[in-house]
């Protein structure tokens, strides 16, 4: 362990054991939600059954697109996801998908979605991942105006399956947050407290799928992105086999680093196998998806956080959170999954492995990248100025420069050796997980945190980001809410290319305990 690092750490947990329940009793009890209640039984609908119903017929992809872009124009205004609308654009395509079915023969329904598998379905891309001719500023002023030229690769092989996309979502600057607040839009709200954060980096996805505003989005984690929204707003999230699924268009891209996935958010476990499929493109065989597995045959390892002096540092998971874990064993163990409580002693170094592996990502862009030869002195002026709201840089992306920037108050030489430390790491947990293991773990030991307050969680980021560098599949369950309205569940890890390991998990629950936490109970109107 690193004594500075760790003292670091020790600080902001005591700090936050005195403030944030302070914080949580000045502020009112959570009230209703703000969100409107969904009316439209469209989108109530998962992927797997949209895609039975048109090709049933019984179902048009205009009708469906239009559902969802009226939905988001009625959410929108609660959360300040969207970045950028491409309405009638998705549209027109919805209308030549359309077309292309009708003239389609009964014969050959079957082959042209086994061809285009998503085939008008909409879907919407979290603004980082590249979506041709939109957006792709990733909350930055110095990139206000950019915009994709291309589709990234994940986005290309979605449309290339016949997926329409409606829109790219906000992030935080850079992607450098877990609260997503941009530096060129309002702050992006949490659909259940318009008082808490979405999560981040891929907040604008977690707020839109947890409005129930999106079928499915395209998001990234390259340190809990993808999960730490999901957890806090109640859906599904997936970050795969690390350096299998393609990156390319991706900003900023670590192109020497497999710790950046790129990944489904939806509000159906059951969709996750389906869009992992078609996500993974020409390297889908290695996930082996299409063969099926038995929950039963499934061996259980948990942990309810980490344990030893590593545990006494970080912030203990809430009581809900290991309940949640606790109860969902339970259900599986009557399944008949064999169940194993194992221990973290060989995680003791989990902060320490994360953070320094952000260091050493020296391919990933820089927030500051003047000719200022002194460039740590320049941070720290910019972090004096966005304290005071003067600076055009975000807070919480100057706090993730300044982690790179100072190695994460490491020596290089103890790094590389955290760095030989993970590969040994990840040898002993992927035997341990074998062929048909899979481990339940906190997301991250808090609900939807509070705005503004993510500094004080900063150094849990190890709960998920120690999976991104070991390179294991990981997947975000809900598991219904606390008592105080908001989402919670854990993560569920599998040994790499065992994705759908964590797809099965996410099945069963999804059965037995509901899945998606709903913001506002629905107002379904009578079918026509």
């Amino acid at each position: 362990m690193e004594f500075l690092l760790r003292l670091i750490q020790l600080i902001l947990k005591f700090i936050s054991i005195v403030i944030y329940p302070l914080l949580k009793l000045l502020l009112p009890r959570k009230g209703p939600s703000t969100i409107p209640p969904i009316r439209n039984q469209l989108l109530i609908l998962s992927v797997v059954e949209v895609i039975k119903l048109m090709q049933q017929r019984k179902l048009k992809s205009e009708d469906l697109v239009r559902a969802y872009i009226e939905r988001i124009k009625e959410v929108n205004p609660h959360i300040n996801a969207v970045v950028q609308d491409r309405f009638e654009g998705a549209l027109e395509d919805a209308v030549r998908a359309d077309e292309l079915i009708a003239k389609t023969s009964d014969e050959q329904i079957s082959a042209l979605f086994s061809r285009y598998t998503l085939l008008g379905i909409p879907f919407t891309v979290k603004d980082s991942c590249g979506l041709k001719g939109m957006s792709i500023c990733v909350g930055s002023r110095q990139r206000a105006h950019m915009i994709s030229s291309a589709n990234g690769g994940v986005v290309n092989n979605v449309v290339a399956a016949g997926g329409i996309p409606l829109l790219v979502s906000i992030t935080p600057e850079y992607c450098f947050s877990i609260e997503t607040f941009s530096a060129t839009q309002k702050r992006c709200l949490n659909p259940h407290d318009s008082r808490r954060t979405p999560g981040g980096s891929s907040g604008g996805e977690g707020a839109l799928n947890g409005a129930g505003a999106s079928l499915f989005g395209i998001g990234s984690d390259i340190g809990g992105s993808i999960r730490y929204p999901s957890l806090f707003n109640g859906v599904f999230g997936h970050k795969p086999t690390g350096g299998i699924i393609s990156v390319e268009g991706h900003f900023p891209d670590p192109k020497n680093n497999n710790s950046l996935s790129v990944g489904p958010m939806t509000r159906f476990g059951r969709d996750l196998g389906v869009l992992m499929q078609v996500i993974a493109g020409e390297n889908a065989a290695k996930f082996d998806l299409l063969t099926p597995v038995e929950t039963k045959d499934i061996k259980i390892f948990y942990a309810l956080g980490f344990d030893g002096l590593n545990g006494i540092l970080h912030t203990s998971p809430e009581t809900e959170i290991q309940l949640a874990i606790l109860t969902a064993l339970k259900y599986l163990k009557c399944r008949g999954c064999e169940v194993e409580r194992t221990s973290m002693s060989d995680f003791k170094n989990s902060l320490e492995i994360s953070l320094g592996s952000m260091t050493l990502s020296e391919d990933i862009s820089y927030l500051i990248n003047t000719s200022n030869p002194n460039k740590k002195r320049e941070l720290l002026t910019e972090m004096s100025k966005a304290i005071l709201g003067k600076s055009e840089y975000t807070r919480d992306a100057l706090y993730f420069e300044s982690i790179r920037r100072f190695n994460a108050a490491m020596h290089t030489e103890n790094i590389l050796k955290y760095k030989a430390e993970a590969e040994v790491l990840r040898t002993k947990f992927a035997q341990m997980l074998g062929n048909n293991g899979v481990f339940f773990f906190p997301t991250f030991p808090v609900p939807a945190l509070h705005h503004n307050s993510s500094i004080l969680f900063l150094s849990n980021v190890d709960y998920c980001m120690i999976f991104n560098i070991l390179g294991f599949p990981s997947t975000h369950i809900p598991m219904g809410h606390d008592d105080d309205g908001l989402p919670v569940g854990f993560q569920v890890v599998a040994a790499p290319y065992k994705d759908k390991l964590c797809f099965q998990i996410a099945t069963e629950l999804e059965a037995g305990f509901g899945g998606w936490v709903v913001p506002t109970p629905h107002k379904l109107d009578p079918l026509k």
